[in-house]
């Protein structure tokens, strides 16, 4: 029963990060066009989520010429940390299958 419990808990922060990287991937998106009015709450609510996250990134990989390489290394992680969630919940969900049939 608690392996159960494990594995809704790491599916659901599973399925946050797969969100949140939607979040990340419009605020590459957005970044292509320098005329963009900032002060919007729309685009000030993406900028306030996703630039905490991708100064960790920024501090790691500077920009080169002016190009900003660091997202790339943000989705390697947020993708890899998301697999390992995901994994571990399907390995508390056998688990707890395998304890109900023994």
């Amino acid at each position: 029963m608690a392996s159960n419990i494990f594995a809704n808990i790491f599916g659901v922060i599973s399925q946050t990060l797969m969100i949140y990287s939607y979040i990340l991937i419009i605020r590459v998106l957005l970044t292509w066009f320098p005329n963009l009015d900032w002060s919007n709450p729309i685009l000030t609510s993406v900028r306030s989520i996703t630039d905490p996250y991708l100064n960790i990134f920024r501090g790691i990989i500077p920009p080169l010429g002016g190009l900003d390489l660091s997202p790339i290394l943000a989705f390697i992680v947020l993708s890899l940390s998301q697999d390992v969630l995901l994994r571990l919940s399907y390995t508390f969900l056998n688990s707890s299958f395998v304890q109900y049939y023994n």
